[in-house]
């Protein structure tokens, strides 16, 4: 995700969602994982208002522990009350991990990042396999 500005994007597609998680008064969390790491970097809550400065700090780095943090979402899916659970999966589809889509998960959607001048597909082959919604990054800003 580090590349071709990949992070920013998501960055700015992760506040977009979380604003309108704000103005439909949502539950949320956020996981995010790069390199051996998944990190619960919000726990579940009412969403509130977000600024850049919150997101700041999220950076990438190393490989991707996919089927970690897809395990750690499923998780926290599971402990959830809300009436309709969603996972967003924003990701450049560098991992060769293919996990299989939490059963919490009552909606699921994979956003591609995907940018490599060779393009594997991945993002697009799991949204398929999980029967999720797909987005590219450009169609999802």
């Amino acid at each position: 995700m580090r590349n071709d500005g990949n992070l920013a994007r998501a960055k700015g597609l992760l506040l977009s969602l979380m604003q309108e998680a704000y103005q439909r008064r949502d539950h949320v969390a956020l996981l995010c994982f790069a390199g051996e790491m998944v990190e619960l970097r919000l726990p579940p809550r009412r969403a509130s208002a977000w600024n850049d400065d919150w997101v700041a700090p999220i950076a990438t780095g190393g490989g991707t522990p996919l089927a970690l943090g897809v395990h750690r979402a499923g998780q926290l899916l599971e402990k959830s009350e809300s009436r309709q659970r969603w996972l967003w999966l924003l990701t450049d589809g560098r991992s060769s991990e293919s996990p299989a889509r939490p059963e919490a998960a009552d909606v699921a959607c994979v956003v591609d990042f995907e940018a490599a001048r060779v393009l594997l597909h991945r993002a697009q082959q799991l949204a398929t396999r999980w029967q999720a919604g797909y987005l590219t990054a450009e169609r999802a800003a």
